[in-house]
């Protein structure tokens, strides 16, 4: 009971520190009447999994040579997320509203050809939605009508209304925004000082709006109103106005450090739901892992006393159970080589997560940062090649399969499939233009960085860990390999290695559903405090079922315990990809073949990682215990 309660007080405080977290920008204070600038990013959708840029459709976009030298320049994350941040035509001043302004010219006659028409009609009706940046925020924009402070928020706004939800069966175009921006005086600032604020919210209320007098339309006209204008139906447009609106509001109860929460708030909208999940999954891992426990340690206690007991008469006159496997247990299994390299990978990648999560907790890697997260993950990976290659050296020369070839092929195992299926997917990406298609300099650049940093620090590892000496088995290795008995077919690696990866998968279960909403609905994922306690569920989970089905296993005479343990565990990325394809046809509203493409090339990576590292933290374990138990076993 002491030890759940301790459980439960770790939960509370590893979500009150993964609520921290630091913006990554320094506090940039506004005088009244200053010009703020508006950034356009790409155009993103659930429905197609294409990011397009923001002047990819027929709207108002500065000059060419402003774009290229006003665009911000992307990180390496934001480049593979899809970012292209680029400068917009919106203006704004501070505490200076703007009743309606037309962005540029009507598009009309040889400006607005068929072709601009439909390709905006199809990417309404694949619900695109346009983005915008003031301050390092994002625009978002409010779902539904609630009383709270905190209203459910949707990133970005919808470029029109698709023809399935209007009345008339004709799609709309937003080609008007209301834009309102809250702002507060920061309270750092003394009485006496100049009067400056601070950006801490940036909304809008997108419109459809035919403009029939777009003279009306200016600074200076404060009666105009969109209500008075007819919708603009975006197949019969021969011509398109874009216009804004700008407004400014004062929050004082909103301060610069906390003005992202709105946003993350939103994202999380059944709170209780969430946390109603997680403790129940945490009570059903505790009992089954209080279950656990006391069977193994009840039946090893029984099993020490019965072996070890030279006057026991019953065990003198026949040895049943694991002990006969003492000459066995250690010998090296099938394709050890390839076992090393998995092992090797799964520390890893084992060992990228956990830094990650740390980075995470602290607040380094949240949504301000814009592709910090990708970037943590992929320079951890590379750094940490040295302690993959290590920990497979370790295994190759305790298999006796020691060769430099091993190392080699560790460094390009896991890397080379995911270089190999990215490579495929971002050639898809090329195709459609899409700005997640990240150009051919940058694909050699990590091309140049897996060859250049993580190979030569996985044949680091494998040096030092070639200089180790190998693994010395508690009970040496018999010349001539003992019969296995016949196995019932509960027994069989066919039964039990998919029963035992249910365990696992259902650690997780939960947590994977808000993962995959933000990863393909575009919603914001901050609570790094419940993903961190759920990882530390799934490894202690993925540890006893591995122990378990070993110790059975090996009670029953049969010494192949090697493979059985890592896909005991490791047979959990299969349930995630099963349900990553009932996800698909379930919760998204994907059409096109290459978005299905992407999807399920981008879930197969996440599947095989999460494979490859659950299988290794069942290894491990299970390694470990047979290890233990065999070396307190007394051998005539």
């Amino acid at each position: 009971m002491r030890s759940f309660s301790l459980l439960l007080a770790a939960a509370a405080m590893i979500q009150i520190v993964g609520a921290w977290y630091v913006p990554g920008v320094t506090p940039v204070s506004y005088p009244k009447g200053l010009s703020v600038r508006i950034l356009a990013n790409s155009m993103t959708s659930s429905s197609s999994l294409f990011p397009y840029g923001h002047y990819s459709i027929k709207n108002c976009a500065p000059a060419t040579s402003k774009r290229s030298r006003a665009a911000k320049t992307e990180n390496l994350g934001e480049l593979l997320w899809g970012d292209q941040i680029e400068p917009s035509m919106y203006y704004a001043q501070m505490q200076v509203n703007i009743p309606c302004r037309i962005l540029c010219p009507t598009f009309r006659g040889s400006n607005l050809t068929d072709v601009d028409v439909k390709l905006i009609e199809r990417r309404i009706e694949n619900n695109y939605r346009m983005n915008l940046i003031l301050d390092n925020l994002p625009i978002s924009q409010k779902t539904r009508d609630v009383s709270d402070n905190h209203p459910p928020l949707a990133l970005g706004y919808p470029l029109g209304v698709p023809k399935k939800h209007t009345v008339d069966g004709k799609a709309r175009l937003h080609n008007h925004l209301d834009i309102i921006i809250t702002y507060h005086r920061p309270d750092s600032l003394p009485a006496n000082a100049p009067d400056e604020w601070r950006i801490v919210g940036f909304f809008c209320v997108p419109r459809s709006v035919r403009h029939t007098e777009p003279e009306k339309c200016n600074p200076s006209n404060q009666n105009w109103n969109a209500g008075d204008y007819p919708d603009l139906l975006i197949a019969d447009a021969n011509e398109i106005t874009w216009s804004y609106s700008v407004t400014w509001k004062e929050d004082p109860e909103t301060a610069w450090a906390t003005r992202w929460d709105v946003i993350l708030k939103s994202a999380d909208t059944d709170a209780k739901i969430h946390w109603f999940n997680i403790v129940n999954s945490l009570l059903i891992v505790l009992f089954l892992s209080g279950m656990v426990a006391v069977i193994m340690l009840r039946s090893l206690h029984k099993d020490f006393n019965r072996y070890n007991d030279i006057d026991n008469e019953d065990a003198a006159q026949e040895e049943t159970g694991w002990k006969l496997c003492h000459s066995d247990v250690f010998r090296p299994p099938p394709a050890a080589s390839f076992l090393a390299i998995l092992v090797g990978t799964g520390c890893q990648l084992l060992g990228m997560a956990i830094v990650t999560l740390i980075f995470a907790l602290l607040g380094f890697l949240s949504p301000a940062n814009r592709g910090a997260l990708l970037m943590a993950m992929l320079f951890l990976f590379f750094l940490l090649g040295g302690y993959g290659g290590y920990v497979a050296a370790y295994l190759f020369k305790s298999f006796k399969v020691q060769s430099w070839t091993n190392i080699f092929g560790m460094g390009m195992f896991f890397p080379g499939v995911v270089f190999l299926m990215y490579f495929c997917m971002n050639l898809v990406q090329w195709s459609k233009n899409a700005t997640s298609a990240i150009p051919a300099s940058t694909l050699f650049a990590l091309f140049g960085m897996w060859l250049g940093i993580s190979l030569p620090l996985v044949l680091l590892g494998g040096v030092v860990g070639y200089k180790r000496p190998p693994f010395s088995p508690p009970c040496p290795v018999g010349t001539v390999p003992r019969m296995i008995p016949p196995q019932n077919w509960y027994l069989k690696s066919e039964f039990v290695i998919p029963v035992s990866g249910v365990l696992p998968f259902g650690a997780v279960f939960i947590e994977l559903v808000f993962i995959l909403s933000s990863l393909w609905q575009g919603r914001v994922y901050y609570v790094f405090g419940f993903l961190s306690l759920v990882f530390s569920i799934a490894i202690i989970t993925c540890a006893e079922i591995s122990i378990v089905a070993t110790y059975f296993q090996l009670c029953y005479e049969d010494y192949n315990w090697w493979w059985r343990s890592f896909g005991c565990s490791g047979f959990s990325g299969v349930y995630l990809m099963l349900y990553a394809i009932f996800y698909y046809f379930k919760a998204l509203t994907i059409t096109q073949l290459s978005s299905a493409i992407l999807y399920f090339g981008y879930m197969s990576i996440i599947a095989l990682f999460f494979t490859i590292t659950t299988g290794t933290c069942g290894f491990l374990a299970s390694f470990f215990f047979v290890k233990t138990i065999y070396s307190y076993l007394k051998i005539d």
